[in-house]
């Protein structure tokens, strides 16, 4: 090989084709006057870097359809070509291991969930999602130079080295089974956390800059979007709304105290208020239920008013299983938000329904994994990286 393709001006060259990688990794589809804004490079040089990068099919340009094209000439989208891997999101819950995969293109390959017991030990959950991915795209996804995989998980993630106390093999070992089944690296977050950075990415909140995302499910939890990026907490703590006190004479919670709105919302919680129901369908299709569940759903505005007023949120979501009561839940939450918020706040909080079901945590792995939105703008980037496996 020649010397001068080793020299300063080739080395700068690989930098811009890298920054202009890195940016269509992150960002999915972009025009080239949104990539000059990102890169900060002149037309001029832009415009080499990515005609070379579309002639070696790294990129790929792509015009508008025709019923979306304007006047003028047609503004083309470039993507990462969709070939050049997958990166694949895995949410191991209580009782399910939920997989989700996309191209370096951000378009969704498939996505596949499976139940399980809860006491299910960390190497056979593995093998489910192992199972699972395997299953998507007919079997042909292959991870690439570009794959990795993100990992949601249930509870606080602050410390890798904590075990789990619930009967079954340490979590700390998940990173490392993970890579030696897959190959690349593995991040680690809360899978509550990260349904949150999906629906504010993709699904019910898409493009607000202050979100309050809540899942009623065998667990409550949540995460929060403030000021436009995730918040994740000094210690890996933010988002745990299901450990806040709605009833102090109430009953032990799990994490030791009384009370708490896991004890009132859980899926478990409210199957046992209800005389006649051993699961949530049976439940939800009883009329008699609507008294106990337009109950639950005004704790859960309680709650949710209280950390609105402390957070000032435009945008409330609420996913999970028990969601899927619709009004009659959603009625008591959005009287007791109206009762209970600052009056100023009262028209300005929109509450919606969760749009990205079972497979929410998946994808916000995967968002993690790509670092595609501003909401990961001020997040860590590795809240448990390949070096701890």
């Amino acid at each position: 090989m020649p010397l001068h393709h080793d020299g300063p001006l080739a080395r700068l060259r690989r930098g811009h084709e890298e920054l202009v990688l890195g940016l269509l990794r992150k960002h999915g589809p972009l025009s080239r006057a949104e990539l000059g804004r990102h890169s900060g490079l002149s037309r001029t040089t832009l415009y080499d870097i990515v005609g070379a990068l579309v002639d070696s099919g790294a990129v790929v340009a792509t015009a508008p359809a025709a019923g979306e094209r304007r006047r003028g000439r047609p503004v083309e989208t470039l993507t990462l070509h969709p070939e050049a891997g997958q990166v694949i999101g895995i949410d191991f819950a209580r009782r399910a291991v939920h997989v989700a995969a996309v191209n370096v293109a951000h378009e969704v390959m498939g996505s596949a969930g499976e139940a399980h017991e809860p006491d299910l030990p960390w190497q056979e959950r593995v093998d489910v999602a192992e199972r699972l991915v395997g299953s998507l795209a007919g079997g042909t996804l292959r991870l690439g130079s570009l794959g990795a995989i993100g990992v949601g998980v249930v509870g606080p993630v602050q410390d890798t080295a904590a075990e789990e106390h619930d009967g079954t093999e340490p979590r700390r070992d998940l990173p490392l089974l993970l890579r030696k089944r897959f190959g690349v690296p593995v991040l680690v977050d809360n899978n509550t956390r990260l349904a949150a950075l999906a629906e504010a990415t993709w699904g019910a909140a898409a493009g607000d800059q202050d979100v309050l995302y809540l899942r009623l499910s065998h667990g409550v939890g949540g995460g929060l979007v403030v000021g436009g990026s995730l918040h994740r907490g000094a210690y890996g703590l933010s988002g745990e709304f299901g450990h806040i006190t709605v009833e102090p004479e109430g009953r032990r919670c799990s994490c030791g105290g009384r009370g708490c709105l896991e004890t009132v919302a859980s899926v478990g919680a409210v199957l046992e208020a209800h005389d006649g129901a051993d699961d949530l369908p049976t439940l939800l299709a009883d009329p008699a239920a609507a008294t106990l569940l337009d109950g639950v759903g005004a704790k859960v505005g309680t709650v949710l008013a209280a950390v609105c007023n402390a957070i000032g949120p435009g945008v409330v979501v609420i996913g999970g299983e028990l969601a899927e009561a619709g009004e009659a839940l959603f009625g008591g939450v959005g009287r007791a938000l109206a009762a209970d918020l600052m009056p100023i706040s009262r028209n300005r909080v929109d509450l919606r329904p969760a749009a990205l079901g079972e497979a929410a945590g998946a994808l916000g792995a995967i968002a993690l994994v790509l670092h595609e939105s501003p909401l990961l703008a001020r997040y860590p980037a590795s809240p448990d990286s390949e070096e701890h496996t």
